[in-house]
C-alpha cells in the first residue's frame, strides 16, 4: 500500500499576504469587544463588591469609558477575561455594549499568574483572596516548572536559587512560610474562612478568627471543622491560637482523639485574650420571669428591653432630681 505523502503547503492567507502584514497581525492591539463576548476566568479568587469604589468606577466609565484596557485572551470562540473583571462589571452596569481589550494568547498556566499578579496590587485583599491567589499562582508555576528549571516538590521549585513559594510571595512581601500559612486556609470550610476575613476587616459584631489559630484549624477534617463553627455560633465564642493548636494535636494521625466532644471541652475554657467578650447569666436565675420552652433569643431580646427602659427611667430621674 502506497504511503500518503504529508506536504507542508502554505496557507491561503500566506500566499496573498506580505511578511510585514503577517508580522503586523500578530502585534497587540486594543480592541473594543462587546461585553457579552468576554467571560470571567474561572475559579476568581477576588471577589468583585458591590462597594463605594465601583460605585465611583460606574460613574466614572459611565462618563469618561474605560480608560485602562482589560487583558483577554481567545477562548471556545469567545474570550476570557484575565484582567479587568471590576471594569468589566462597572461597564455593564453603567449601560455600555463594549470595552477595551488587550488580546493575547496565553496558556492556562500563564493566563492564571498575569491574573493573580493583576489583582495583588489591589489596596485591600482579604485573606481568603490571598490564599486562594496564592495557591493557583503555585499551582501553575509548579506546571511550568516541568518544562523548565523548577522542581515540583510540595510548595517548593526552585528558580534561581529561590523557592516557587518564595517568588509567589514576593509581590506582598510575604515569606515562603507565610505563603504557605495562607495556602492552608484554602482547606477551611467557607463558614470559618469567613470568619478569618471579619478578623482582616475588624468588621464590628461579626465573629472573628485570627490568622494563627484558623492556620491550625484548616488541619482538622471538614466534619470538625463543621463541629467548631456549630460551637462557634451557638456560643459566640472562637478559639484562641493555644486551643487551635492542641485540637490539632489531638487531630494529628496517631492521636485521632479529637471529636465534636472534644472540641467543646476545649471550648469551654476560659481565654483572657478572647476577641468576643461574652457575659453568661446562670438560666436558673432568669427561668422563673419566663414560661417554659421560651427560645433563649426571646429571652435575650426581652432582657435588653429590660434594661434600655431601666436606663430611661434612671435618666428621668436624674433630670427631675435636678
Amino acid at each position: 500500500m502506497a504511503q500518503k505523502l504529508k506536504l507542508n503547503l502554505p496557507s491561503a492567507d500566506d500566499l496573498f499576504s506580505t511578511q510585514e502584514e503577517r508580522d503586523d497581525a500578530k502585534l497587540e492591539r486594543v480592541v473594543d469587544l462587546p461585553l457579552s463576548e468576554v467571560s470571567g476566568f474561572p475559579n476568581h479568587p477576588f471577589k468583585v463588591k458591590m462597594d463605594a469604589e465601583m460605585l465611583e468606577l460606574v460613574e466614572s466609565v459611565r462618563e469618561h469609558g474605560v480608560l485602562v484596557p482589560g487583558l483577554v485572551r481567545p477562548k471556545d470562540g469567545g474570550y476570557q477575561m484575565v484582567a479587568g473583571h471590576r471594569r468589566h462589571l462597572a461597564s455593564e452596569l453603567a449601560e455600555r455594549e463594549t470595552m477595551p481589550f488587550i488580546i493575547r494568547n496565553l496558556t492556562d498556566d500563564e493566563a492564571t499568574i498575569i491574573m493573580v499578579d493583576s489583582n495583588l496590587q489591589r489596596e485591600h485583599i482579604l485573606p481568603s483572596e490571598k490564599a486562594f491567589a496564592y495557591k493557583m499562582k503555585l499551582d501553575a508555576m509548579k506546571k511550568q516548572g516541568k518544562r523548565t528549571d523548577l522542581t515540583s516538590t510540595p510548595l517548593a521549585g526552585k528558580s534561581r536559587g529561590k523557592e516557587t513559594a518564595e517568588i509567589v510571595g514576593e509581590a506582598l512581601g510575604d515569606s515562603k512560610d507565610q505563603v504557605r500559612r495562607y495556602i492552608k486556609l484554602t482547606n477551611l470550610i467557607p463558614q470559618l474562612l469567613e470568619m478569618v476575613d471579619n478578623w482582616a476587616t475588624k468588621e464590628k459584631g461579626t465573629m472573628q478568627i485570627a490568622m494563627r489559630p484558623a492556620v491550625e484549624i484548616s488541619e482538622l477534617s471538614q466534619e470538625l471543622q463543621l463541629s467548631l463553627f456549630n460551637i462557634i455560633d451557638t456560643e459566640k465564642c472562637t478559639p484562641s491560637h493555644d486551643q487551635a493548636i492542641r485540637m490539632k494535636n489531638d487531630y494529628d494521625e496517631g492521636k485521632g482523639s479529637l471529636d465534636a466532644k472534644g472540641i467543646a471541652k476545649i471550648m469551654e475554657e476560659e481565654k483572657p485574650n478572647q476577641r468576643v467578650d461574652n457575659f453568661k447569666m446562670p438560666r436558673d436565675r432568669i427561668d422563673k420571669f419566663f414560661a417554659p420552652g421560651t427560645p433563649a433569643e426571646k429571652i435575650e431580646d426581652t432582657i435588653i428591653k429590660a434594661l434600655e427602659y431601666y436606663q430611661r427611667m434612671r435618666e428621668r430621674q436624674r433630670n427631675e432630681a435636678r
